[in-house]
């Protein structure tokens, strides 16, 4: 007799298992046609060659479904729970299983540091043979209409996160305040990323944790081809930096920006996220479940 349960967990393993292949080697719905609207714009040789090789890696890798690239990147997954659905610990434990098995298909980068706190703390225990051990960060979840549990997979590189800055940002009661300080942390950082032309990933909340995860939500929201005045307003002014392609000059040093705004509370401060995501950023999927 099968065994309901057990072929339930074994569909949400291959579910999730194909989530990060597709994240890993796959490109966001709209950043090529982004890449290609600034290469008809750049008259920069040598940020015309690099932005043409950056289509072509992509096209490459969701051909023959290979890592976009060498940093494959970090787990992170955001699942939206259907108001009518339950998750119990079981499926959790699969979802995690579903992880591990989609990194050694992709195949992930073994980047797994193991040992206690301190050994991996120094990077002084074993590196890890395995990229399944490569762990995902703690699971986002919220609740959302409709009867379905959506799981996005995004998988985040290490030169981001270098990069990447949340801090309280004084408001005095202006937008342009805020938007001028993302400005010249999204500057400062696209400067020093290397891997541009890159995206724009802005939370705005009330506490660092608040904010991190709206940073989140806008990565698996935004669109390219829609900017609000306020996406478009740090689009432009980061663009006026001439950072360009791989840092080498041109026209196009962002080719977009996604901000989610969360709550905000009664006071002079607002917590910012940002993260610079790369060339091959945001990489992401989604499983239904």
């Amino acid at each position: 007799m099968i065994d309901t349960a057990d072929m339930e967990m074994k569909v949400i393993i291959e579910k999730i298992a194909e989530a990060v292949v597709a994240a890993g080697s796959g490109t966001m719905a709209g950043r090529l046609d982004a890449l290609e609207a600034a290469i008809k714009e750049e008259s920069d040789e040598a940020s015309l060659w690099a932005m043409r090789q950056m289509v072509h890696n992509a096209h490459c890798a969701s051909d023959l479904t290979v890592p976009v690239c060498d940093d494959t990147g970090i787990p992170h997954l955001y699942i939206e729970l259907g108001r009518s659905r339950a998750l119990t610990g079981k499926m959790l434990e699969a979802i995690r299983e579903g992880v591990a098995e989609g990194l050694r298909r992709l195949p992930g980068r073994p980047m797994a540091i193991l040992g206690g706190d301190m050994e991996r703390l120094d990077q002084s225990g074993v590196l890890s043979e395995d990229p399944g051990d490569v762990l995902p960060a703690p699971f986002l979840i919220r609740p959302v209409e409709g009867d379905e549990i959506r799981v996005h997979v995004l998988m985040f590189g290490g030169g981001p996160a270098i990069r990447g800055k949340t801090e309280a940002v004084f408001h005095h009661f202006d937008t342009e305040v805020i938007k001028e300080e993302i400005v010249r942390w999204a500057t400062d950082a696209v400067h020093k990323l290397g891997c541009t032309p890159a995206t724009l990933s802005i939370g705005i909340g009330r506490s660092q944790p608040e904010a991190s995860a709206l940073m989140v939500e806008a990565q698996i929201n935004g669109c390219y081809r829609e900017q609000t005045r306020f996406e478009q307003a740090i689009t432009d002014a980061v663009n006026k930096s001439g950072v360009g392609a791989l840092g080498i000059g041109g026209k196009t040093s962002v080719l977009a920006t996604f901000v989610r705004i969360g709550p905000q509370r009664a006071s002079g401060v607002r917590i910012v996220c940002l993260r610079p995501s790369c060339c091959v950023e945001p990489r992401k999927a989604v499983a239904l479940l």
